[in-house]
Parts: C-alpha cells; sequence; structure tokens
C-alpha cells in the first residue's frame, strides 16, 4: 500500500510539473498501470513515449517504448531497462529519461528538473519520516546536498570506467554470473565463429549481437538469480529460446494452481517459448504458452499471447527480452489466468501446438490491422 501511495504521488508531481503544454516534456495521461508522455525535440518535433508500470514494479523499473524508432529515442529509452534500486521508480526515471533526450538532441535541459528533484516525495519522505540517522544508514552523508544529479554521473563514470578495466582484464567481477553461465557465452561464441568460417552463418550479424547482450544481461540480472524464471536455448540457438516462468505473485490464484501443477505432475513453471527472427529487435519475438494449458491472461486458443507490445504495431527495439518476460508474467497474473487440469481435445498431452498458436496469433493482427487494439472478450481467452 505505501508502495501504491508512493506511486500516485509521484505521478501527482510529474502532472505538476511537466503539464500537457510544457515547452518540452509532458505527461499526456498517467495512471498506476500506464504512463504516456511527450517529449518535444528540435523544430518543435514531437516524440510520444510510453511507460507500463507491471506488478513487479518498483523491484523491475517500467517497461518503456516509444513510437519513434530514431535512434536517439531509442537509446535514451534503452537506458531505463538498466536502472537499479531507487531509480526505478517512475519520478527517477523521468529525470533519467528527460536528461538524456536533452543529451542526445543536444537541448538545454529545462530548469523546471531541479524542481522535480526538490518535489521528490522519495527524498522528502526520507528526511521527514527517518530523518538523518535514516539517511546515514543508507549511506547518504547528511551534510551533503541533496541534489542527485551531477554526484551521480560522476559516480556512473566512475562506475563504467571500473567495469570497462574489469572486463578488459577479464576478471570474473565483470560479468557477476555463474561459470556455467560464462561457459555457454563462450561456447556460444566458438559455435559463431565456426559457423562463419564455414560460411554457414544463420540469422543475422544485427540480430545475433544484439541477442548475446540480453543473454548475457539476463545472466547478470538479479530476477533470474533468484530463480524467477529459467532460460534454455533450443539446440544451443540465440533464435529459440525456452523460458520456465517459475515464480508469479504469490497471492494470485495463478500461483496456487501452480503448487497444485507440481503436487499432480512433479512441474512447477509455465513453459514459454520465444521465436526470434534475424531482423530483431525491430521485429518482436513470436511468444507462446507451451505448457500447462490456461484460460485467462490473455491466452489464445494454441497458446498465443494476446498482448500489443508482441505485435509489430505495438513493438519498439527499446524492449529487453527480461522485460517482455516479467510483463507476460504480470500480464498473465492481471489477466487472472488458471491452468486447466483437464486439458481439451485441442491440445496434445497438455501442452499447445507451434502451428495453432501462429494461426490464431495471425487471425489476431490481422483484428488489429482492421479495427485498431482491444482486449478480447473473457471468453476468447
Amino acid at each position: 500500500m505505501a508502495c501504491l501511495n508512493t506511486l500516485k504521488q509521484e505521478i501527482r508531481t510529474l502532472e505538476s510539473v511537466f503539464t500537457k503544454n510544457h515547452e518540452r516534456f509532458q505527461i499526456i495521461s498517467a495512471s498506476v498501470d500506464e504512463l504516456s508522455c511527450r517529449f518535444i525535440g528540435n523544430n518543435g518535433k514531437k516524440y510520444d513515449i510510453h511507460a507500463n508500470i507491471t506488478e513487479t514494479y518498483p523491484a523491475v523499473p517500467p517497461v518503456w517504448f516509444a513510437d519513434s524508432e530514431e535512434t536517439s529515442i531509442t537509446n535514451a529509452v534503452q537506458i531505463l531497462s538498466n536502472t537499479v534500486g531507487l531509480d526505478n521508480h517512475v519520478l527517477h526515471q523521468v529525470i533519467i529519461l528527460l536528461r538524456e533526450l536533452c543529451r542526445l538532441h543536444t537541448l538545454p535541459e529545462p530548469p523546471d528538473l531541479d524542481r522535480l528533484h526538490l518535489l521528490d516525495p522519495q527524498m522528502t519522505n526520507r528526511i521527514s519520516s527517518s530523518g538523518v540517522e535514516a539517511m546515514e544508514d543508507e549511506g547518504l552523508d547528511s551534510d551533503a546536498d541533496i541534489d542527485i544529479g551531477d554526484s551521480d554521473a560522476e559516480d556512473d563514470s566512475d562506475a563504467d570506467e571500473e567495469l570497462a578495466m574489469e572486463m578488459e582484464d577479464n576478471r570474473p567481477k565483470a560479468d557477476e554470473m555463474g561459470v556455467e553461465h560464462l561457459a555457454t557465452l563462450e561456447r556460444l561464441r566458438q559455435n559463431q565463429r565456426l559457423d562463419y568460417l564455414k560460411g554457414s552463418v544463420s540469422g543475422s550479424v544485427q540480430a545475433t549481437d544484439r541477442l548475446m547482450k540480453e543473454l548475457r544481461d539476463i545472466y547478470r540480472s538479479d530476477s533470474f538469480k533468484k530463480k524467477m524464471y529459467q532460460i534454455e536455448l533450443v539446440n544451443d540457438s540465440l533464435y529459440e529460446w525456452n523460458v520456465r516462468l517459475m515464480c508469479v505473485d504469490p497471492d494470485s490464484p495463478l500461483s496456487h494452481d501452480l503448487q497444485i501443477l507440481k503436487e499432480k505432475e512433479g512441474k512447477d513453471s509455465i513453459l514459454l517459448n520465444m521465436l526470434f527472427k534475424d531482423t530483431y529487435p525491430f521485429e518482436p519475438p513470436f511468444v507462446r504458452v507451451v505448457y500447462p494449458v490456461i484460460s485467462g491472461g490473455y491466452v489464445l486458443v494454441g497458446g498465443a499471447i494476446c498482448m500489443e507490445l508482441l505485435t509489430k504495431q505495438g513493438w519498439s527495439s527499446a524492449y529487453t527480452v527480461e522485460a517482455v518476460i516479467m510483463q507476460i508474467s504480470a500480464t498473465l497474473v492481471k489477466g487472472k489466468a488458471r491452468i486447466q487440469f483437464g486439458a481439451p481435445k485441442v491440445c496434445t498431452q497438455g501442452q499447445y501446438s507451434l502451428a495453432r498458436a501462429q494461426q490464431s496469433f495471425k487471425s489476431l493482427v490481422q483484428i488489429h490491422e482492421k479495427n485498431g487494439w482491444f482486449t478480447p472478450p473473457k471468453e476468447d481467452g
């Protein structure tokens, strides 16, 4: 509850500072689920940027995406997927985003950013409710200026230099991942080298490089280390992943169903399959539920998932694979997904088929192209 109240307060703060007629940055609409804003660039060009606030917030930052594919926009949005701690909060996300957008567009930062720091409820709450003692507990100097701008930038710069040195020295700390995951990445690199020498390279250089980075980032992420999900590359291919959702909201009916599934069948996860094209990251992966059979949760016939971000219309190259995984997990819970223990006849051995999933997803996309986005009736999944 405290977290929700803080989120509401941060949204109100953003709306009060960046109004719909602000000359540089505008909050177009905002709720506890979604934020839509607009950046005004050079010559008055407008860029609409959106954030989905998932149920894992603020442990995981909001999932940001932009309508524009311009590099200056996608690069700024990409930074927001790598934040941790307090920087996952909406208010700080907007500060980081706006600073980066202004830098990339060679524009001065609006003075309202300083005002935003003063109105930051996180900082206000820390000082008023906990006092100097709490600040010292969190490693904050009570005599220091509370402005998190320049000092943070210097700290980030130092951290980047240190990380670069560690990677250059090939020290384990640089990757912060298990030995088996380092071995997987090295094996993939060796396979790519062999394929190149044989002239049998699959996919594209761009997609392969991006997917290698995605996999490396996942191996280093807290969510992966906490076993919220697991990753397996099918036949050691970067272009097909099996993802096992090991943990959903513990208070949800779906979590209870997973416990029953483990007791009945010895399986305690939801298996997703992700197929990537060589056009990735400019086209979304095809994602489907393989097992178990699910009703609700926006899961369509055949296991396809009814989510706009998985269509060309709703996709952005700024999305990360982990962000998509966490969004799917949250959407299943939000859509009140339940496991069907008596699998219907359309499924083989309680599993969905790829062909049926592709067929239903194709129909879904055609409906979107004709009528725009909508949430299907409950009986359609």
